[in-house]
């Protein structure tokens, strides 16, 4: 996916947005990248490949290299940025996360109108924060030109821009797919889209941005470009997965949300009569252990952390990019305690079960070092579409899912026509996924959350909530 940061101040903020990019690590694994302006240097950047070193080791010593009271920086899982550029509209940083799915379609579109061009990375693919610029600097503002991207765009674009004067406009996307909070200190103001990250340097909450709303940022002030719209679908999946457990989104609190999606759980089990004889509820780390915990206090069953994953060296199991190599890295990662496995009877709950690979080299080291029994609770309802708007879940094919995939040896091509059954675990069609999918990852029982349960545990109207990847519904 990616994550961003962003101050505007009275006195010099790289250190800042240093610490404040750093803070979104959990964001993104390839690249990081900062831009910083002054009077005296102008534009300063730095981009790095941080799949094998995380960001911090990469731009440590940073403030000896870079300086200005404006920087935006950024956590990159997609293209080098940030770039800079000089057009119409002046000289300035750029920062975009989100997908644009029409690229190529846009790029034709921008080089048929003539004159223009652009630099190709890999297989002449074009940067798509370029692509993003090209199409605002076709207007005559950043306003009109940010509007009119959103326009064209099929997918999302949340876009930070830092300009020669050292002001930050801010820009989140039509729909409000991903947030965009501000903070304020003594000496001005930061954009950030994990609340916590802000907070930890010293700023407090001033403001949220309503979705398509674009707002310019200087120490002295936020002055409103554009006015937020009336619809908003943004993603459940912050709350669910990918979000930071101390942030705030909307109001609603990520370890909050899952400590209470996990009890809702625990009360459906009961509800439907699935409490089962149980040693302990534990969670697959680490997004999964707050929803476990949750599930274990409204159940009265103990919770537990049978394995422990082991950090200092590994701390991303995602990090190589040859897949046996990370399943290995994730199965040396995963340390049993012992005394909480063997002969004992468990529940676990997980985030949410997408290719089930992983998940069941989990379940089989449980099995290998004595676990008696092992049930499966799934945080989230089955994933059955590769996002299309952020870049999170996103498959070659919907068949990569582990959902999809079974419904297709269910029942063909036929199976595609009854998703909303599979969805449900009371339906025919919906036990049948869930046995068959127990089969294959070696569970004792699997249920998954429903999505009114999601949609209750977060707290927000469902029409304000984009829930594509489970139900399609755009």
């Amino acid at each position: 996916m990616g994550g961003f940061f962003g101050a505007t101040s009275k006195h010099d903020v790289v250190l800042d947005v240093f610490f404040g990019v750093d803070y979104h690590s959990h964001l993104g694994t390839r690249r990081g990248g900062m831009a910083a302006v002054n009077e005296e240097l102008g534009f300063q950047r730095e981009i790095h490949n941080i799949e094998n070193s995380p960001f911090r080791t990469k731009f440590e010593g940073i403030t000896s290299e870079m300086s200005g009271n404006s920087c935006i920086g950024c956590i990159s899982d997609s293209d080098p940025q940030p770039i800079l550029i000089r057009s119409n509209l002046g000289v300035y940083a750029m920062i975009v996360v989100g997908i644009i799915n029409n690229a190529n379609e846009l790029v034709e579109q921008y080089l048929s109108s003539g004159g223009g061009h652009f630099s190709t990375m890999s297989g002449g693919r074009v940067n798509s924060t370029d692509l993003v610029a090209a199409l605002i600097n076709q207007k005559s503002s950043f306003a009109e030109g940010i509007k009119y991207a959103n326009e064209v765009i099929d997918g999302s674009a949340t876009i930070i821009i830092l300009n020669e004067d050292g002001s930050i406009i801010a820009a989140r996307d039509k729909l409000g797919r991903l947030p965009i909070l501000v903070g304020k200190d003594d000496n001005g103001y930061c954009v950030s889209l994990e609340s916590f990250a802000y907070k930890k340097l010293g700023y407090t909450d001033e403001k949220e941005l309503g979705p398509g709303e674009i707002v310019k940022i200087t120490p002295d002030g936020i002055e409103v470009l554009a006015q937020p719209g009336k619809d908003m679908r943004i993603c459940a999946f912050l709350w669910t997965y990918y979000g930071y457990p101390n942030s705030c989104y909307e109001g609603v609190n990520v370890e909050v949300m899952r400590n209470r999606n996990g009890a809702i759980m625990a009360e459906n089990d009961k509800a439907a009569g699935k409490s089962f004889d149980i040693d302990y509820v534990g969670g697959v780390p680490d997004s999964g252990t707050p929803h476990a915990i949750g599930y274990a206090n409204k159940s009265d069953i103990p919770f537990a952390r049978p394995f422990i994953k082991y950090t200092p060296t590994w701390p991303r199991s995602f990090m190589p990019n040859n897949q046996n190599e990370r399943s290995r890295v994730a199965k040396m990662k995963m340390i049993p305690v012992h005394d909480l496995i063997q002969e004992k009877k468990l529940l676990f709950v997980d985030d949410s079960i997408v290719r089930g690979t992983q998940l069941r080299e989990t379940v089989d080291f449980l099995y290998e070092n004595g676990a008696k029994v092992v049930h499966m609770r799934s945080a989230c309802p089955p994933i059955m579409y590769g996002c299309k708007y952020l870049n999170f879940s996103r498959s070659n094919s919907d068949l990569e899912l582990i959902a999809r995939r079974t419904i297709r040896e269910l029942e063909g091509e036929e199976g595609d026509k009854y998703i909303d059954e599979y969805l449900d675990g009371s339906t025919e069609r919906g036990k049948a996924l869930r046995n068959e999918i127990c089969k294959k990852l070696h569970f004792a029982s699997l249920e998954y959350q429903s999505l009114d349960g999601v949609v209750e545990a977060i707290g927000i109207d469902r029409s304000k909530l984009c829930t594509y990847c489970w139900d399609g519904r755009e």
